[in-house]
């Protein structure tokens, strides 16, 4: 019956779905250059086939492109060029004999596009009913088997292609306003940082000792300080190198997924959260910390970020949208959003906030350094701090210096200060006048474990950018630009498409909770797990 259902609602083939044949000259490279190739939609396969001539078509085809997911873009250059974009990154540069025929071909291809994206769209809405039993659900736990340490280890310090391309970069300034919102501007591929938002999102856990030890505070005073020098040392990991670049811009269903292991420490409610050395690990079985990224959504570009240790009965959920302004010599960057960490066995909630980043001296050597006020709070405690990032006064001044004030709101009084560099020292000074020194550059780095690319789906991270990865690490910017292209390309014919038939894009992880968007099975929401 499901099946009949399935055949009764996707319309049968129309006349624009008739397979369509003819020569077209195929751009095979600077040697060899145009040749005459014979061409064959075939869209019961979903295929755009091509044989030497039209009497080898009986034969195996000489090459083939899926269509699901392509991007059909007519050329610039003239009015008989166009190109065929697979989702796999392989491209077809074709020529028609006059215009007529080139639109000929773009408007049955683009059409046949349109008709794959259309079934799949209709395919996810119905799964979650009527297909479930045919069609295997899209993974969702991975299995902590196939993760392995990650050898992931590009450090981004070539200064050489910022100095090659600064015409570029001059160019580009000229086309913008102090103030413009740069959400919507292309920028220079050669600056691009060789992974996603998202996967750089990941290391804000790059020290998941010090987040599982929160929960081990002896009170609630002690909780809110371990939070504190949990989030203060979380952002100095995030940097790869001197030079400041940019992530990948997160398309829209992109997810990231990794986790850490956490050795246990014996009696670790007994030890102060980082004043003395790391007690040795218990042969035990370490903790787990899990973490999923998802971007939910295109305009604004807002990604959800998730962690959770089970055993410890803890998880943080956030929400951030980036939102850049041109600032003259900077870019400005503020991270609007919060998140929320959750400590079950103590029934507690930090809600907290994210500061703004700044790219500095962006034609010469561009670096990041932090700004603005954040602030956490647990409503139930009583307890809050403000943490003031400071950025360097035009004369003089440190780089990168923050201070912080925990205070107990009931009384309004302070209990611990904090000063120093957020990528250097920091000192912690309490009411009885004891102090406590924390050098993040001398921190141990948990490395996350991650799934070989291979292995993840394909609108994971890693796999989704690969050929720009690629490209970028054998340093052809052109090559890589054009893989960026075709992927947001994608991304654009997608959102038109679902603009069109008033088709509401649906997130995989995170569901739209009031302003924010919350993971779909957190910890608190699990009865195996509430106190």
């Amino acid at each position: 019956m499901n099946v009949l259902f399935l055949f009764l609602i996707i319309p049968p083939t129309s006349d624009h779905m008739e397979n369509i044949d003819g020569y077209l000259m195929k751009y095979t490279n600077l040697v060899t250059g145009w040749q005459y190739r014979f061409f064959v939609l075939n869209n019961e396969a979903g295929l755009l086939e091509y044989f030497v001539n039209e009497q080898s078509r009986p034969q195996k085809p000489r090459g083939m492109l899926p269509l699901a997911g392509a991007v059909i873009s007519p050329s610039d250059e003239d009015s008989h060029t166009f190109t065929v974009n697979a989702i796999s990154g392989e491209q077809y540069k074709l020529r028609a004999t006059d215009a007529k025929e080139r639109q000929h071909w773009v408007s049955r291809l683009s059409y046949a596009v349109s008709h794959y994206i259309n079934n799949h769209l209709l395919l996810q809405s119905l799964s979650d009913h009527i297909l479930l039993p045919f069609l295997s659900q899209e993974q969702e736990d991975i299995d902590a088997d196939d993760e392995a340490e990650d050898c992931f280890t590009d450090k981004e310090e070539d200064l050489g292609a910022v100095e090659e391309e600064r015409s570029v970069i001059l160019h580009l300034l000229s086309q913008l306003k102090l103030g413009m919102d740069l959400t919507r501007v292309v920028l220079p591929t050669f600056i691009l940082e060789k992974r996603s938002l998202l996967e750089m999102y990941a290391d804000f856990m790059s020290h998941p000792d010090l987040f599982v030890a929160i929960t081990d505070g002896s009170s609630p005073e002690d909780r809110m300080v371990r939070f504190v020098e949990y989030y203060l040392t979380s952002f100095h990991e995030g940097r790869k190198g001197a030079i400041a670049k940019k992530p990948y811009n997160p398309i829209i269903g992109e997810t990231f997924h990794c986790s850490w292991k956490v050795p246990k420490r014996p009696d670790a409610s007994k030890e102060p959260s980082q004043g003395s050395p790391e007690p040795a690990a218990t042969t035990q079985d370490p903790y787990q910390v899990r973490f999923v990224a998802e971007q939910v959504s295109h305009h604004p570009p807002v990604s959800g970020f998730y962690a959770e240790c089970q055993e410890r009965r803890m998880c943080v959920n956030t929400h951030v949208w980036t939102k850049s302004k041109f600032m003259g010599m900077s870019i400005g960057v503020s991270m609007i959003g919060e998140g929320c960490l959750y400590l079950l066995e103590h029934d507690e909630e930090y809600t907290f906030t994210l500061p703004c980043a700044y790219a500095r001296s962006i034609l010469t050597v561009p670096w990041v350094e932090l700004g603005g006020k954040v602030t956490i709070s647990c409503t139930k405690s009583g307890y809050s701090a403000v943490i003031t990032f400071q950025t360097k006064p035009f004369y003089g001044g440190k780089l990168h210096k923050v201070t912080a004030e925990v205070k107990h709101n009931p009384t309004n009084a302070v209990v611990c200060r904090v000063q120093g560099e957020w990528n250097g020292v920091l000192e912690f000074s309490y009411t009885s006048g004891e102090t406590r020194v924390v050098d993040v550059t001398k921190l141990p780095v948990t490395r996350k474990l991650v799934r070989l690319t291979e292995k993840q789906g394909p609108t994971e991270s890693r796999r989704l950018w690969q050929h720009v990865t690629e490209s970028l690490r054998q340093k052809d910017i052109e090559k890589a630009t054009e893989h960026k292209r075709i992927l947001e390309e994608r991304q654009r014919t997608e959102e038109r498409h679902r603009a069109e038939t008033e088709t509401a894009w649906r997130t995989r992880y995170f569901d739209r909770e009031g302003e924010g968007w919350v993971y779909h099975k957190p910890l608190w929401k699990n009865s195996a797990f509430k106190s």
